[in-house]
């Protein structure tokens, strides 16, 4: 395997962890509106995400500086011809920050209600933007001989993109409820279990249906297989959610989104962007990649650096893993 081989895999697994971590803290973000039936049961909800919310972004940061890095032909055509909506999911990331750091700087009952807004649609909108986004590049673009896009953004809105923004939609607040029921007690928790299972069913279809339409038009064997085990691991995080297993179930989700991801970069293989004008303009791990001595140097930064990330995410969500309810927040919401 080449370091080009490699760096799309390590790729892939940093996009896996962004999608696994900040989904469910995207999905707690939208059930701020879904669930929460009043200023105080918002206040558990956002508590639940509050102490790593910033820190499931670091997956983001570093998936983009790789690409940059590893993959630059890759990074120009995409951040040039998904630039619109990268810009309002760059836009979305900078208000639900934020969001959370200002939300409780004022008392004002209307200063506090337009931050929670702020707050669910600033999760909402980048949780469908990512599944149009995937969508787009496991499709292909219009990309021509110089690997540049000429296609403009109403070309984005096709069927199967939008379809895939659901998917990540109904996947990630599916995911948020199963994370919420963990991380609370009492009767949010109650509630929390019941709204993951009609999630639940409602993520099944959509995803079926795209993983379906992934598969016929772009898989081979070894997508079917993660196809598979996205599927039967979403059934079983539903199965799990309602029996009240909530630590099982939020494995389950997560290893929904980890087979799924890594499904769509498995179709991908070997391109990163492929041409629907010609293939042979699409863009590839090696006509896309930066040159074996910058890889290596990569390898070796990535090598140290990536322990270190892990073990620091690690330590924080074993200090804030405790669960918290409505009793827990005794002052009023400030």
């Amino acid at each position: 395997m080449e370091l080009h081989d490699v760096w799309f895999v390590l790729i892939a697994v940093l996009w896996i962890g962004y999608f696994f971590l900040e989904g469910f803290d995207f999905g707690v973000g939208i059930l701020t509106k879904l669930l929460a039936r009043d200023r105080t049961e918002k206040r558990v909800l956002i508590n639940t995400i509050g102490p790593v919310w910033d820190g499931n972004e670091v997956w983001l940061l570093t998936a983009g500086g790789a690409t940059f890095a590893a993959f630059p032909e890759w990074y120009a055509t995409l951040f040039s011809g998904f630039y619109l909506p990268l810009l309002i999911i760059l836009l979305c990331l900078i208000v639900r920050g934020v969001a959370f750091e200002y939300r409780a700087k004022r008392p004002e009952e209307n200063w506090q209600r337009n931050w929670e807004h702020a707050l669910f649609w600033t999760s909402l909108i980048p949780a469908f933007l990512w599944g149009v986004a995937f969508g787009n590049i496991v499709r292909g673009v219009k990309i021509d001989k110089n690997f540049e896009y000429v296609g403009n953004f109403w070309d984005l809105l096709n069927p199967y993109a939008l379809l895939g923004g659901l998917v990540t939609l109904t996947l990630f607040t599916f995911h948020g409820a199963v994370f919420a029921a963990l991380k609370t007690v009492g009767d949010i928790r109650t509630r929390a279990r019941a709204l993951a299972l009609k999630l639940g069913v409602v993520t099944a279809v959509a995803a079926l249906g795209f993983l379906i339409w992934t598969q016929a038009n772009h898989g081979d064997g070894w997508s079917l297989a993660a196809m598979l085990v996205a599927v039967l691991a979403l059934v079983a995080a539903i199965g799990a959610n309602q029996i009240g297993r909530e630590g099982w179930a939020f494995a389950f989700s997560g290893v929904t989104i980890i087979a799924a991801v890594a499904m769509l970069f498995l179709t991908l293989f070997p391109n990163v962007m492929p041409s629907t004008l010609n293939p042979a303009w699409s863009l590839t791990v090696t006509n896309a990649s930066s040159s074996p001595y910058t890889l290596k140097i990569m390898t070796w930064c990535a090598g140290i650096a990536t322990p270190l990330v892990l073990l620091y995410q690690s330590w924080t969500y074993w200090v804030f893993r405790k669960r918290i309810g409505t009793q827990h927040i005794a002052e009023p919401a400030h």
